[in-house]
C-alpha cells in the first residue's frame, strides 16, 4: 500500500518537527501560487480563477499519492501555453466552451498518466533527452514571454504558439504601445528582480500584486487606461465531470498524449533532483505517473485545466524547508480561503503585473549557457536541440517535441550503427589507441582492435568495413597480415546476423591467410560463437584470456589456453 499511497510512509511518524518546516513552506507556496495561478490561467486562455482551481484539489491528491515530498503541483506555464495552443482553433478563449475543452484535456491527460503509470511505462521518461527539454523549453519560454506583449504593452496582438506570428503582430503594433501600461510592466519586473537579490525572503510576484493593486486604488489608474482583471468569482468550485464527447475526445487525444508526457518529464526531473539533494526518499516514475494522472483526473472534476510539478515551486518549497506532503495541504488551504474571502481583492489587479510576473518566471528558462557547452562538447546534440528550438519556436509545441523525441531516437540508432573502435599498439606493454598514441608500436603480423559495442544487425556492416581497412592499410604499407586479435572486452553480445558476418569474413580470410582471434570475450558472447559453431570453425586454441595471452601463445605455438577449454568453454 505505501508504494501505491506514499503518504502512508510519513504521516504515522509526523512529528512537530515535520510541522515546523512544512507550515513555512506550505504559506509560502500558498501565497505564490494566488499571483501565478491567476497568471498561468491567463496564458491558457481561461478565466482567472481557474488558475486557482487548478491549485487546489490537484495539491490535495498528490499530497497523498506523490513519491515526492516537495514537489509542488498546480498550474505552469509551459501546459498552460500548451493549453492555449492546443485549444486555439476550437473554441474562442474564455467562453463556456473553451473552459469545457480545457477541462476535458485534462480529464484526459490525467487518464493518460494514470495508465502508463498503471502499466508501469515510467521508463518513457528516458525517451525526453536533456537537448530535447532544453530546446523545446527555451522556445516555449520565449513564445510565454512574447505572449504578455498585450498586456505588458496595452496593445491588441493576437496570441499565438508561433514565434514569427507573434513578432509579426508585435511589430505592426509598435506605434500603438500603451506608455502607462509599459511603465508598470517594467516597474514590476524590475521590483521582483531587486527583491530576489536584495530581499530574496520576500515573495516578489505577491508584492508586485500588492503593490500594483494599491497602485490603481489610490492613483485612480484605470482612468489612464490601465486594463485590470476585474470580477473574479468567490466560492469554492463545484462537482461536475467534464462531458466526454466522441469528436472531442477524438480531437484532443494528440494534445492530451503530449501534455501527458510533457508534464511528466517536467515533475518528475525536477522532484528527483531535489530527493537526490536531500537524500531522505526515493522518487519512483511510476508512482509519479500514477500520482500525477489521479490529481488531473480529479482535479478536472473541480475546475482544474492541466497541471503537473512546477520547477520553481518546487525550489521554493524545498528552501522554505518542506519536509512531507503536509506543505501541500497547507498551500491548499490558503487557496481556498483565498477562493471564499478574498478574491473580490483581486479585482483592480492591472493585467501588466500578470504579464510581468509570467515574464519573470519564464526567463530562467531559457538556458543559452547549456547550448554553448554543448557547441564545446557534443555538437550532435547542439545541432539536436536547435533543431528542437527552431521547430517549437515556428512551427508548434507539438511539432517540436515530437520531431526532437524522433530525431533523438534517430541519433541514438546511428550511434549504435558505429560504435567506437580502436587498432592498439603496445607502450611498454599497455596497448593503446595508435590513433591516440602515436607512439604505440604495432606487433609485426598482427592487428589487434578493439570494438566498444554490441555486434549485431546494425553495427555489423560498420564492424566488417573497418577491419577490411586496416587490413589493407596494413597491406598498403607492405606488411603481411598473419592474424586479427578482436579484443572483445567491450562487446556485450553478438546476435545471429553478426555471426553469420563472422563466418562470411572467416571464408574470405581462410582464403587470404588469415587467422581471427578472439581476447577477453565475455561468456554471452562466447555462448553465442558456440551455439552458432563459430568457436569450432575458428577453433577453441583463438580464444584467449587477454590480449598478451594471445601474443604469447599464438608465437609459442602452443594449443588453447584457459579461457575456452575443451571441458568448459562458459566459463
Amino acid at each position: 500500500m505505501k508504494s501505491w499511497i506514499p503518504a502512508l510512509d510519513w504521516l504515522p511518524h509526523y512529528s512537530r518537527k515535520h510541522f515546523a518546516g512544512d507550515l513555512p513552506a506550505g504559506l509560502t507556496v500558498g501565497v505564490m501560487l494566488i499571483p501565478q495561478g491567476m497568471a498561468y490561467a491567463m496564458i491558457a486562455g481561461l478565466p482567472l480563477v481557474y488558475g486557482l482551481y487548478a491549485a487546489l484539489i490537484p495539491q490535495v491528491v498528490y499530497a497523498f499519492l506523490g513519491s515526492s515530498r516537495q514537489l509542488a503541483v498546480g498550474p505552469v506555464a509551459m501546459d498552460s501555453l500548451l493549453v492555449a495552443s492546443g485549444l486555439a482553433g476550437l473554441a474562442v478563449a474564455g467562453t463556456d466552451r473553451y473552459i469545457e475543452l480545457a477541462l476535458l484535456l485534462a480529464l484526459m491527460m490525467g487518464a493518460i498518466q494514470l495508465m502508463l503509470g498503471i502499466l508501469r511505462m515510467g521508463f518513457l521518461a528516458q525517451f525526453l533527452s536533456r537537448p530535447v527539454i532544453s530546446g523545446f523549453t527555451s522556445a516555449a519560454a520565449l513564445i510565454i514571454g512574447l505572449n504578455q506583449l498585450p498586456s505588458v504593452l496595452g496593445t491588441p496582438i493576437e496570441r499565438s504558439a508561433q514565434l514569427h506570428v507573434l513578432l509579426a503582430d508585435a511589430a505592426r503594433e509598435v506605434g500603438g504601445v500603451h506608455l502607462p501600461t509599459l511603465a508598470m510592466a517594467l516597474t514590476a519586473v524590475g521590483v521582483i528582480f531587486g527583491l530576489r537579490r536584495w530581499a530574496p525572503r520576500i515573495p516578489g510576484s505577491l508584492a508586485v500584486v500588492v503593490l500594483g493593486i494599491l497602485a490603481v486604488r489610490l492613483g485612480q489608474l484605470e482612468e489612464l487606461g490601465i486594463q485590470v482583471v476585474g470580477s473574479i468569482p468567490s466560492g469554492l468550485p463545484g462537482f461536475a465531470v467534464p462531458s466526454l464527447d466522441w469528436a472531442d475526445l477524438q480531437v484532443l487525444l494528440p494534445m492530451a498524449g503530449t501534455l501527458a508526457l510533457i508534464a511528466f518529464m517536467e515533475a518528475y526531473s525536477v522532484a528527483r533532483a531535489v530527493a537526490q539533494r536531500r537524500g531522505d526518499h526515493e522518487v519512483d516514475a511510476d508512482q509519479e505517473l500514477r500520482a500525477l494522472g489521479a490529481a488531473n483526473v480529479l482535479g478536472s472534476m473541480f475546475g482544474a485545466y492541466p497541471t503537473t510539478g512546477g520547477f520553481s515551486r518546487t525550489a521554493v518549497n524545498d528552501r522554505a524547508g518542506a519536509n512531507t506532503g503536509m506543505s501541500a495541504l497547507i498551500s491548499a488551504a490558503v487557496i481556498a480561503l483565498t477562493l471564499t474571502f478574498l478574491t473580490p481583492l483581486f479585482q483592480t489587479l492591472p493585467k501588466a503585473v500578470l504579464g510581468a510576473i509570467i515574464i519573470v518566471a519564464v526567463s530562467g528558462l531559457v538556458d543559452a549557457a547549456y547550448l554553448r557547452s554543448l557547441m564545446r562538447s557534443h555538437r550532435e546534440e547542439a545541432a539536436l536541440l536547435l533543431i528542437t528550438f527552431f521547430l517549437t519556436a515556428f512551427g508548434g509545441m507539438v511539432l517540436g517535441i515530437a520531431c526532437g523525441v524522433v530525431l533523438s531516437l534517430i541519433l541514438t540508432l546511428y550511434r549504435s550503427t558505429r560504435p567506437h573502435a580502436a587498432e592498439l599498439g603496445s607502450i611498454a606493454g599497455v596497448f593503446r589507441n595508435v590513433e591516440r598514441f602515436p607512439e604505440a608500436q604495432r606487433m609485426p603480423g598482427w592487428i589487434i582492435v578493439r570494438y566498444d559495442g554490441p555486434l549485431h544487425y546494425a553495427s555489423q556492416a560498420h564492424f566488417k568495413d573497418y577491419l577490411g581497412e586496416r587490413i589493407g592499410q596494413r597491406r598498403v604499407n607492405g606488411e603481411n597480415v598473419k592474424r586479427v586479435l578482436l579484443h572483445a572486452e567491450s562487446i556485450p553480445y553478438v546476435d545471429a546476423t553478426a555471426t553469420a558476418m563472422l563466418a562470411d569474413v572467416l571464408s574470405d580470410w581462410e582464403q587470404m591467410g588469415i587467422e581471427l582471434h578472439l581476447a577477453g570475450a565475455i561468456g554471452p558472447v562466447r555462448d553465442a560463437l558456440e551455439r552458432s559453431g563459430l568457436m569450432d570453425r575458428m577453433g577453441r586454441a583463438h580464444f584467449h584470456t587477454g590480449i598478451e595471452a594471445a601474443l604469447g601463445t599464438a608465437e609459442s605455438g602452443q594449443g588453447h589456453v584457459d579461457i575456452a577449454t575443451q571441458t568448459d568453454v562458459k566459463r
